[in-house]
C-alpha cells in the first residue's frame, strides 16, 4: 500500500513527511522570528539533479544547522528564493534529503532518535568516541549505507566532523567522492553557534545574525584528482582552510574560541 511505502533504509515515507511537517512548524522561527536567517545562492537548489547530490558545510552545532538546510532547501524547491517565509513548503516536502551524524548522537535521547527517522545515516566515528580520542577502522557498512542514501537523493554531510572551527577535512569525504562521484554542492553557515546550545535545540541568544550561503557546485575530476586536491578544494569551498585564519579579525577570532571553550564545557 502507498501509505506504507519506504525509503531503502526501511521508514515509512508517511510517518517521515509529518515528522517534517511537525518539526518544520516547531523551529521555523528559529530562523524566522528569533534571529532571522540571511539566505543566499538557494537559486542553485532547484536546478539539482533528483538524487547524487552532496551538501558539503562546516558545522556549528548538533542539529540547527541541518534543521536549517531542510527548511531552506524545502522552501527553494516551493520557489522561494533566498527566503523560508510561511511554512506551508513543509506541506509537501522532499522525502530523500538524509545527513551524515555520529551513530553515537542519534541514540541519546527522544529526539535524536525521531531526528534520526526523518534521515540521519548513523556511523561510526573513527577518531572519537564518548568523548574520548579513538583509532579505529572506517565500517564498509557505512560507506554502503551512504551510497545507497545518495543513490536514493540528497546528502547532507560536515566534513570536519566536529563543531570546532578550522580542523582539518575528514579524508573519507574524499573517498566518497571519489567513489560515488555526486554533484558536490558547498554551504557556508554562520551564526548558529552563537544564537543555539551546543546541541542546537535550545535559543541561547535572540537577533543574532545567521547566515547560510549555498555555492556553485564544485568542478572535481573523479578519476584523476588526488584525495588531497578534493580536501584542499573543500577547504576553500566551506571557508574552512588555515589560510582564512589570516583575514579574520582578532577580536571574532577571539569571540570564536570563547564559543567553543563555552561548548565544551557544556
Amino acid at each position: 500500500m502507498a501509505l506504507f511505502k519506504r525509503n531503502p533504509f526501511g521508514h515509512i515515507l508517511f510517518v517521515k513527511k509529518w515528522l517534517i511537517r511537525i518539526l518544520g512548524v516547531l523551529t521555523h522561527q528559529r530562523f524566522r522570528g528569533f534571529n532571522e536567517l540571511q539566505i543566499e545562492g538557494s537559486e542553485i537548489i532547484k536546478n539539482l539533479p533528483e538524487n547524487n547530490v552532496l551538501f558539503i558545510s562546516n558545522h556549528q552545532t548538533y542539529f540547527a544547522d541541518v534543521i536549517a538546510m531542510f527548511h531552506v532547501f524545502n522552501a527553494s524547491l516551493s520557489n522561494r528564493n533566498d527566503s523560508i517565509k510561511n511554512v506551508g513548503y513543509l506541506w509537501k516536502p522532499k522525502l530523500n534529503i538524509y545527513y551524515i551524524a555520529a551513530k553515537e548522537t542519534m541514540k541519546a535521547g527522544l529526539l535524536p532518535k525521531i531526528m534520526a527517522y526523518v534521515g540521519s545515516i548513523s556511523i561510526e566515528r573513527t577518531w572519537r568516541s564518548e568523548g574520548k580520542d579513538v583509532n579505529r577502522q572506517v565500517k564498509m557498512s557505512d560507506i554502503s549505507s551512504i551510497g545507497k542514501a545518495l543513490d536514493d537523493g540528497w546528502v547532507i554531510t560536515f566534513p570536519q566532523g566536529t563543531t570546532t572551527p578550522f580542523k582539518p577535512i575528514r579524508k573519507g569525504t574524499a573517498f566518497i567522492i571519489k567513489k560515488y562521484k555526486p554533484v558536490v554542492v558547498p554551504i557556508v553557515i554562520d551564526g548558529f553557534r552563537r544564537s543555539f546550545d551546543k546541541k542546537g535545540l535550545r535559543v541561547k541568544k535572540k537577533n543574532i545574525f545567521q547566515s547560510m550561503e549555498i555555492k556553485a557546485p564544485l568542478e572535481i575530476d573523479y578519476e584523476n584528482e588526488s584525495v588531497e586536491s578534493i580536501i584542499e578544494k573543500i577547504e576553500y569551498a566551506i571557508e574552512q582552510h588555515p589560510s582564512f585564519l589570516k583575514v579574520i579579525p582578532r577580536k571574532e577570532l577571539e569571540e570564536k574560541e570563547r564559543l567553543n571553550k563555552e561548548f565544551r564545557d557544556w
